[in-house]
């Protein structure tokens, strides 16, 4: 056999403890595969007198500079999240001539433009098939199935700890505090849920999104996002009532010089099958010229998903396999969506619909229970909506609004 495939893992966490795991409970299955033995050259860690079982000690390091430019690794693994050192060790290690492969959403979302620019420049693979969607692989349907086709628009559900959520919401009738409490216990939450619940993670995913599909890179700051912690368990019941599911869905559209791009809480119809997407499991969904509309749907995160989605990319450079890299990319402004149909739940009172009437709406339905009324209306100008929006909050009345999907 020949000379073995080099790793360098940049970081040995979760991730990275349970990609070690698959290399050494799969090798023989990765060396059949590849043609030659996978092997860690070396592993980049915080702490030397941190456990790290099963790894020999002389593998580990605290130094970057043993990893990234040592000739002997031909593809760095990086799986430390958060933009930096990630940023710096990945540049580094492109400009050194290695392959990378990474897991980092956040990385690619902030520099995602020049760093496969890099890439491109220098002849060598930026994998990232992880993420996004854990084990679905979108970003290979993205980057090599679907690359005939102008795609028109991506939209999906890429958080799985939003998706749980309002799953128990729904099926339990609880709202939000308490469901997001019993998923701490779990574990399918993180002690500080911030970056899932308020949309930051699921914003991250669809500026990659953007970037493979539009070589369209918006700055995430830039992308309109709302999470969840607002919604009740009323909300979730009325959409029902109405022939809707609520889930938290990020959505982009190319434009002339920009993406049309959000995150929010949105009213999905029940017979679109993103509607029946429960649990932690992901689906996005992509639009193309030629295929039409296609799904994927998987478990979109956790360690085992992600391993395989990062040993997948591994696999692929070791043979010499190279995706197709995104057009010249380059970062566009984001303007947010426009819809014409939306959920209103308001405090109850005799006027409430001639306030909507007042407001240019037409009311399409109308529920009431347990001192809320929702309605679902049609904006005759959507252009409109955010001075329709602010008119309405100002009353007091408006407690909750969401889009509605097409």
């Amino acid at each position: 056999m020949s000379e073995p495939v080099v790793l360098g893992l940049l970081g040995l966490g979760t991730i990275g403890g349970g990609v070690w795991q698959a290399l050494a409970g799969q090798s023989d299955l990765l060396a059949e595969r590849v043609g030659r033995a996978v092997v860690v050259g070396k592993a980049l860690v915080r702490d030397l007198a941190k456990p790290h079982p099963g790894v020999p000690p002389d593998l580990l390091t605290t130094d970057p500079r043993e990893v990234v430019g040592d000739p002997r690794i031909g593809i760095v693994v990086e799986v430390l999240g958060g933009e930096h050192p990630a940023y710096e060790l990945v540049k580094q290690a492109l400009l050194s001539g290695q392959h990378v492969v990474t897991a980092n959403k956040e990385l690619l979302a902030k520099h995602g433009a020049e760093l496969f620019a890099l890439a491109r420049e220098r002849g060598l693979e930026l994998a990232c098939e992880a993420s996004v969607g854990g084990g679905i692989p979108i970003i290979a349907a993205i980057r090599k199935s679907l690359v005939a086709n102008r795609v028109s628009r991506v939209r999906g559900i890429v958080n799985g700890t939003t998706n749980y959520i309002l799953t128990e919401m729904v099926e339990k009738g609880r709202d939000f505090a308490a469901v997001l409490a019993e998923a701490q216990a779990l574990g399918y939450a993180e002690p500080d849920p911030t970056n899932d619940v308020e949309g930051f993670d699921a914003r991250y995913k669809l500026c990659v999104l953007s970037g493979l599909a539009f070589a369209a890179w918006p700055q995430p700051e830039d992308v309109p996002c709302q999470g969840i912690t607002r919604l009740t368990a009323a909300d979730l019941r009325f959409a029902g009532q109405f022939g809707y599911a609520v889930k938290l869905l990020a959505t982009v559209r190319p434009l002339a010089g920009a993406v049309e791009a959000g995150v929010e809480p949105t009213l999905v119809p029940l017979t679109s099958p993103l509607a029946v997407v429960n649990g932690v499991f992901n689906a996005v969904q992509v639009q193309g010229d030629l295929v039409g509309d296609t799904l994927f749907y998987g478990r979109g995160a956790g360690p085992a998903p992600t391993t395989s989605a990062i040993l997948g990319d591994v696999v692929a450079v070791a043979r010499g396999e190279r995706s197709p890299l995104p057009l010249a990319g380059t970062v566009v402004r984001a303007v947010p969506a426009t819809a014409t149909h939306y959920y209103l739940r308001l405090a109850p009172a005799e006027d409430a619909r001639g306030l909507l009437h007042d407001a240019g709406l037409e009311i399409l339905g109308h529920r009431a229970a347990g001192g809320a009324e929702a309605f679902l209306v049609r904006a005759a100008e959507p252009t409109a909506w955010p001075a329709t929006q602010r008119r309405l909050s100002a009353t007091g009345r408006l407690a909750a609004t969401l889009p509605v999907a097409p």
